[in-house]
């Protein structure tokens, strides 16, 4: 049989800059930036899709937006210092979507007829059952009972979950670009070509300008000519979806963003609690974990480190309870995650250091403050996002399929339990989807409204779905006599904090902190 060309291999080697590596300041500063255009993309969607529910303005939008900038911006630095210490950027969920639908048309909220009034009471309902959904991340995360579990983790179980927090994403993709095709489609054959036709392409000597900063580049051209067609009319008399879609000057954050407002918490009042809207909150929660579980294995790939050990994957998802307590008391009006666009963008630049994901940290904070900036970005058409998503995405899915080449996948067995988890954690969410409609709950329609939202939560997130399947398989299923095949001797090194050497390089605290934290 001819030699294998291409063995496994534990870490990626056509990265040009790995987690503890810097670019040269300049390229950091505009690495940085372009990390903040990218997650504005899910911080402008979400509060567009919940504010007017609640019975917001768009003045309450743009607050709501600038908070969500501000917090995330908290949490991704808390994260990158003290967390996992991945470059990974921390953001809103739209996991917490359908909860908070549940808690937004609970019926003594919806008979406060002020709409305004509404809003605020509302948001109070949500901070609270934030805040106590909260608890759950940080004591499974700082108990280490999260890490315990990861134990049952393997490549083969790892792969499809990973592989699902991309490919899940898929309707955050073309079907978004689809309502701007003529924004949308040059958007993604400009990021495509740019990235992987003329990537070698250097009009400034020793700065691959194209590959380095395609979202800058793109959504810069892209965005101008979006400007253009807006104000020749182009969509004028087009019906309100693609007017919402395409249009540059539809939004009215721009003209309803303060200046200057600094974000507090308790911003918009004493948060209320109620046991219901816990419940059904707490389902959120988990399935934030499952999916930032995933995205850590991915990012750590992308950032040339090792798999994230038991001791740093617990300390990360509690800091990720901490960031959700945040959520609560600022008023982000969703809980979070980490984003997963952001991973990919690891990838596509070929730069994964920590360093830039810090300052992007900055970048945030900075411009929710100066709002009227911060607003001016958050008009990009959402077309536009979709158009990255479809490249981001896929590559963070390819991510996770590459952890199968540490497993046999010659076994039967492994080809059943990748294949299982992969069509079922695409087909179950999905339909679950097709039966979801914010006033009725769903599939899982009982007369407990936080048992419907518990449940329809958990079954319409592919990365949760797919972990149940394939964890559960493969640590049921031959187990024994499928160690090797499993991918277990590479693995198992990496379960504690000390089974490799890198793990102190990419993982110890920063300021001698592990004098205090010792890692497990």
């Amino acid at each position: 049989m001819a030699e294998i060309s291409h063995p496994p291999m534990e870490q990626l080697q056509d990265l040009e800059y790995c987690i503890d590596s810097n670019p040269p300041w300049p390229e950091t500063v505009l690495l940085a930036f372009q990390n903040y255009i990218l997650m504005l993309g899910s911080s402008a969607f979400i509060p567009a899709l919940l504010v007017p529910a609640m019975g917001g303005t768009d003045g309450d939008k743009a607050r709501v937006m600038q908070t969500l900038l501000f917090v995330a911006g908290i949490k991704t630095l808390l994260q990158a210092l003290f967390g996992t210490r991945l470059p990974a950027v921390v953001g809103g969920s739209f996991a917490y979507v359908i909860p908070i639908a549940y808690i937004i048309n609970d019926s003594s909220l919806q008979k406060i007829s002020n709409d305004h009034e509404r809003f605020i009471h509302t948001m109070r309902a949500i901070q609270g059952a934030l805040i106590v959904a909260s608890s759950i991340q940080i004591i499974l995360g700082y108990s280490q009972v999260w890490g315990l579990f990861s134990r049952f983790f393997s490549p083969l179980g790892m792969a499809p979950v990973v592989g699902l927090v991309g490919l899940g994403m898929f309707q955050r993709g073309f079907p978004q670009l689809g309502n701007c095709i003529e924004i949308g489609l040059p958007m993604l054959l400009l990021v495509i070509g740019l990235t992987q036709y003329l990537k070698h392409v250097r009009p400034f000597k020793d700065v691959p300008i194209f590959e380095r900063f395609p979202v800058l580049i793109c959504i810069t051209f892209v965005w101008l000519y979006a400007v253009i067609l807006t104000a020749s009319g182009a969509y004028r008399h087009k019906p309100s979806l693609t007017q919402h879609s395409c249009r540059t000057d539809k939004a009215n954050l721009i003209s309803t963003a303060p200046w200057f407002q600094f974000p507090y918490p308790l911003q918009w009042g004493p948060p209320t609690f109620a046991v219901g809207h816990s419940f059904a909150m707490m389902s959120a929660v988990l399935v934030s974990m499952v999916e930032s579980t995933g995205a850590y294995m991915a990012a750590s790939r992308l950032a040339i480190a090792t798999p994230p050990p038991a001791y740093v994957l617990s300390r990360g998802i509690g800091w990720q309870g901490i960031g959700v307590l945040l959520d609560g008391l600022f008023g982000t009006g969703t809980g979070s995650t980490v984003l997963v666009e952001n991973v990919g963008l690891l990838g596509l630049t070929r730069v994964g250091s920590r360093r830039v994901v810090q300052i992007s940290a900055g970048f945030m904070i900075f411009f929710s403050i100066l709002g009227k900036f911060g607003a001016v970005f958050a008009s990009i058409p959402a077309p536009i996002y979709a158009a990255l998503h479809c490249v981001l995405f896929g590559l963070v899915a390819a991510v996770g399929l590459s952890f199968l080449q540490f497993t046999n996948m010659n076994s039967m067995r492994n080809l059943m339990i990748t294949g299982l988890s992969l069509f079922l954690g695409i087909s179950i969410p999905q339909f679950f989807v097709q039966y979801w409609d914010a006033r009725h709950y769903g599939l899982v329609h009982t007369n407990a409204g936080w048992f419907n939202a518990f449940l329809n939560t958990v079954f319409m997130s592919p990365a949760t779905v797919g972990l149940i399947i394939a964890v559960f398989m493969d640590n049921t299923v031959e187990v024994e006599i499928s160690k090797k095949d499993r991918g277990m001797p590479w693995w198992v090194k990496f379960r504690t904090f000390r089974g490799d050497n890198r793990n102190e390089e990419f993982y110890t605290l920063p300021f001698n902190l592990n004098r205090f934290f010792p890692p497990a």
